[in-house]
């Protein structure tokens, strides 16, 4: 890792959240005051397919990544992943799962 003091790396977390809090909220009010609903049938129809599908490619990834360190560790004697590491790789790829699944249900249209 880096050698900066955890105040350092703090301090810029705290400034991300608050920039996406910022882009959130000033999205929220673009599209308010665009007119046309938040939310119809058919995004609550993509989101929710796009949220199952990451949910499923989510465990199926975490199932596969507790395998391969078991495996590792019993037959290369591997030390045992970081619970840490494990985690944010997870969320990491469920997350943009979603996202990428999300962006591609709204491209194609009618399905």
């Amino acid at each position: 890792m880096v050698d900066l003091p955890w105040s350092v790396m703090s301090v810029g977390i705290l400034i991300i959240i608050v920039l996406l809090g910022i882009l959130f909220v000033w999205r929220m009010s673009r599209e308010l005051r665009s007119g046309f609903p938040l939310k119809d049938e058919r995004t609550q129809m993509v989101t929710g397919k796009a949220a199952t599908y990451a949910f499923y490619i989510g465990s199926y990834f975490m199932i596969a990544l507790m395998l391969m360190d078991l495996l590792n560790r019993e037959f290369q004697g591997a030390p045992l992943l970081d619970a840490g590491y494990a985690l944010v790789i997870s969320l990491l790829v469920q997350n943009l799962t979603f996202i990428g699944l999300r962006l591609y249900f709204n491209r194609i249209g009618d399905f």
